[in-house]
């Protein structure tokens, strides 16, 4: 079992593995990134015809890896390091191996399409040690003042089981859950599209913590406030409560909170080694050309205006005051940027899509990590036979605080808390030392025989995604009403549905797609950008394996109606 309160029902004998196939746009990116024939091909005519793509997180750098083997020449912009919210820094004064993932950190299996570019690259994952998860020697739970140690959610007190069955017993009763779970497994799209249009009608108004109170499995607010702060998957989920219950929804029935995976040596190995990969299948360039030596290893600096110039094409300014012009480019930034930081015309988008941009609703989120000269919590006290410290779930302001180790002999690393909203805001006027200081003196109460400060090797590290100025904010979490505005965001790519002077132009990335705060939308969207470029310039998808947009109207998302 691994989750604090796991979804409602496991299926062994299902066809296929769960993926995040939709439910929104149930496609199989897994299948059209592992087919034979490739994504797609562009006529020779317009082989090195440069392509802007703004942002060099993960998005951009799948985007322009894709672009760069189908033979057009992408010309990455970034304005701080690759990786965006894919993010490992490492200690000073300590072993380099030992790092801290300050963006995404975990991943699950159902992410097929982000783990298509993991095992491109060669990387390596393992268990990440979630609450109650296999990977986790133990777990305290420590609700107002009262510890409880468990290896499963068995050694916790019956009221925690009891809001386990309430959890379930709600996704039953209000989102048809095993029904979709199955429908999603066997990549049932009329049966997925069936039921998430119900639901999209039915809930769109509705917030998470709605939702709950509409259960009658939840009608104790006691079991409501626990499972908000212990939850299911990774923890506590009451930041979560204001936002749209379809959000967690998409979460539970694609298991994006399940089986989580950790990168071995960090994630943003996966976007540094994508720049760096010289493809064996590649049009126009030579074999030995990469991402790095089309940019003679950097990519270009920040953009500070995006504007539409004649022929309707798309001219980019960088910091530097360079101004280059291109036929088509892909924007995989935080949105808000083209709002604050990036000066933009008007004409860049449609009006309406402009106004989604400005309702996106983001979600704030902090980290703060600690080396350690080893893994002390798994030193046993003799008395009751426990580990000295636990994977830690709590209402303390640490809220959640992860045990990360490389064997008994090795220094570690000590996630002392993540935190979200509210409970990240108050970390926000703090230094890193006064953040750990006030982390210590909450964990000290929880285990007040363990001295962690005499562990600590190096300064911690530290980051708050709302105070990061090319993000403002960790990941998107739409709110109640929000579907029709996150439907004109995904859907962008599409532009035959657009007016002629306002295409060209693509969003991508984390914010845009339907699982915002998990690596597989960016991947999904870069995906789907990458077909929109190809359109573009006359290419096509070879018809054994169609892409995205060519089976856009068989799986388009729900169209609610703007009246």
């Amino acid at each position: 079992m691994t989750s604090t309160v796991p979804n409602a029902v496991q299926h062994t004998d299902a066809a296929e593995p769960i993926t995040m196939f939709g439910p929104d746009f149930p496609y199989a990116y897994d299948d059209f990134l592992a087919h034979p024939a490739g994504i797609g091909q562009i006529p020779a005519t317009e082989h090195g015809t440069e392509v802007a793509v703004i942002g060099g997180g993960l998005s951009g750098i799948v985007a322009a890896y894709e672009l760069m083997k189908m033979g057009l020449r992408p010309v990455v912009y970034e304005a701080d390091q690759i990786g965006g919210r894919l993010r490992t820094v490492g200690f000073d004064g300590c072993d380099p191996e030992l790092t801290a993932e300050m963006g995404a950190m975990r991943f699950p299996p159902s992410s097929t399409a982000l783990q298509h570019y993991i095992d491109l690259v060669g990387l390596e994952t393992k268990p990440f040690p979630n609450p109650l998860s296999p990977a986790t020697p133990s777990t305290v739970v420590d609700l107002k003042g009262e510890s409880h140690y468990a290896r499963t959610i068995d050694d916790l007190p019956q009221v925690y089981r009891d809001v386990m069955d309430a959890w379930n017993r709600c996704l039953e009763e209000g989102a048809d859950f095993s029904d979709m779970n199955r429908a999603m497994r066997e990549r049932d799209v009329p049966r997925i599209r069936e039921i998430w249009s119900e639901l999209v009608q039915k809930l769109d108004n509705q917030t998470f913590y709605g939702f709950l109170c509409d259960s009658d499995a939840f009608k104790s607010f006691r079991h409501r406030e626990i499972f908000g702060q212990v939850g299911f998957g990774t923890g506590g989920w009451d930041t979560d409560f204001p936002n749209s219950i379809l959000e967690i929804l998409r979460v539970v029935y694609t298991e994006a909170d399940d089986h989580h995976r950790g990168i071995v040596g960090g994630s943003q190995q996966l976007p540094l080694r994508l720049w760096d990969r010289e493809p064996q299948k590649i049009v126009h360039w030579p074999l030995g050309t990469s991402l790095s030596s089309l940019h003679d290893g950097e990519p270009r600096p920040a953009v500070t205006r995006l504007n539409r110039t004649a022929g309707n094409r798309i001219t980019v300014t960088d910091a530097t005051g360079d101004i280059r012009t291109y036929p088509a480019a892909i924007f995989t930034g935080q949105s808000w940027l083209l709002l604050s930081k990036i000066d933009c015309d008007d004409a860049l988008f449609p009006i309406d899509h402009w106004t989604a941009m400005e309702r996106t609703h983001y979600m704030e989120s902090s980290k703060l990590f600690v080396p350690v000269d080893r893994p002390f919590w798994l030193d046993k006290d003799e008395t009751t036979g426990r580990e000295a410290m636990s994977m830690t779930l709590t209402d303390r302001m640490t809220r959640g605080t992860y045990l990360l180790d490389d064997g008994p002999d090795r220094p570690a690393v000590i996630c002392l808390s993540y935190t979200w909203c509210d409970d990240s805001l108050k970390w926000l006027p703090l230094s890193p030392n006064e953040r750990m200081d006030v982390m210590l003196k909450s964990l000290g109460e929880i285990y007040p025989g363990v001295d962690i400060r005499k562990h600590i090797i190096g300064n911690p590290v530290t980051v708050s995604w709302e105070n990061e100025p090319w993000f403002m904010g960790a990941f998107k979490a739409n709110l109640p009403g929000h579907y029709r505005y996150q439907r004109r965001l995904f859907t962008h790519f599409m532009q035959d549905r657009l007016p002629a002077d306002r295409r060209g132009l693509f969003l991508a990335g984390d914010d845009i797609s339907w699982t915002a705060g998990w690596a597989e939308g960016a991947v999904q969207t870069a995906l789907n950008a990458v077909w929109g470029v190809m359109t573009r310039f006359g290419g096509a998808t070879d018809a054994t394996n169609p892409g995205p947009g060519d089976v856009f109207d068989d799986i388009a998302p729900v169209e609610l109606p703007e009246d």
